[in-house]
């Protein structure tokens, strides 16, 4: 199985089209899975928690509730994280 992974990695890079449409057949058909990739690539620092909000539409305070409730930590925000947000603050603003 690690081999289709491997793959699908590869695709990625040369045809990000196709994955891309993988994803949004993933997130249609099967939310549930969708979700835990998304929560999976936050617990791995891969996107913070307000990508991961973005990514599942929904607020940053209703996942972050919903993580406490599964007993997964919410990370302290880093600097990366912080000035991100701030600027996509200052995007939506003008």
């Amino acid at each position: 199985m690690a081999w289709v992974l491997d793959e699908l990695k590869k695709m990625g890079e040369i045809q990000p089209e196709v994955i891309n449409r993988l994803i949004s057949e993933i997130r249609s058909s099967s939310p549930e899975v969708y979700k835990s990739l998304v929560i999976g690539a936050y617990v791995d620092r891969k996107i913070n928690l307000s990508k991961a909000a973005e990514l599942l539409g929904i607020t940053r305070i209703e996942l972050q509730n919903e993580l406490k409730e599964k007993g997964i930590p919410i990370r302290a925000p880093s600097k990366e994280d912080v000035t991100a947000e701030a600027e996509a603050v200052k995007r939506w603003e003008d």
